[in-house]
């Protein structure tokens, strides 16, 4: 490096240097004496400059309020009335006889006609022998019992009694029973003939009277 090089950096330093150090003391004058006049400048300018503060936005209009909907009042209903409702009873059951089923039977057929008779059956001898007052009873005789008998006898083909039946009581069995007795014993008949001239049966009815004989 030449010489005068040298000086020429040294000479440039110092500038700079002083350069710094003048900047230095404007700054700090400026910082006390000239902040100062600023602070009191713009002191008194606070005091004569109003703010306009901004007015503040209009508040959002409320929304506009619904229609007004009448409402109705509830009609009036009258409660339904109480009704006092009688315990129900279960009526009573009334058994309806029941007819009994109507048979219907069907009519007998009609009797065959009586077969033809040529010659009637008739007793032989008296009927008034057949029971005589020495067939009475002892017993009814001292009771003194008397009365009619009335019976029908079934007489064969032979002429002889089969079947005696009391149609009407004398009121003493005793002396209904002895009638029967003799006159199936005693009774004889001649026999009934039919049309072609043969012996038939047939029914023969009479009484007895038993009667107490008087001495």
């Amino acid at each position: 490096m030449a010489y005068g090089d040298q000086t020429l950096s040294t000479r440039k330093v110092v500038s700079i240097a002083l350069v710094i150090v003048l900047h230095a003391v404007i700054g700090y004058a400026f910082v006390t004496g000239l902040a100062y006049n600023v602070v009191k400048k713009v002191a008194r300018d606070l005091k004569t400059f109003d703010v306009a503060e901004e007015a503040p936005p209009p508040p959002d209009q409320p929304p506009p309020p619904p229609p007004e909907t009448r409402i109705e009042p509830p009609p009036v209903v009258a409660p339904p009335p109480i009704v006092q409702v009688a315990p129900t009873m279960a009526p009573p059951i009334v058994s309806v006889p029941v007819a009994p089923p109507v048979v219907i039977t069907p009519a007998a057929p009609p009797a065959p006609p009586p077969p033809a008779v040529s010659r009637r059956g008739e007793p032989r001898g008296t009927p008034g022998e057949w029971v005589t007052p020495e067939d009475y009873p002892s017993a009814d005789l001292r009771a003194e019992n008397q009365g009619t008998t009335s019976f029908e006898l079934a007489v064969g083909p032979d002429g002889k009694a089969t079947d005696c039946k009391v149609t009407n009581s004398s009121g003493f069995p005793s002396l209904d029973t002895k009638a029967c007795q003799m006159l199936l014993r005693r009774a004889r008949f001649k026999a009934q003939l039919d049309g072609n001239g043969q012996p038939m049966p047939f029914t023969y009815r009479n009484r007895v009277r038993w009667q107490i004989p008087k001495d």
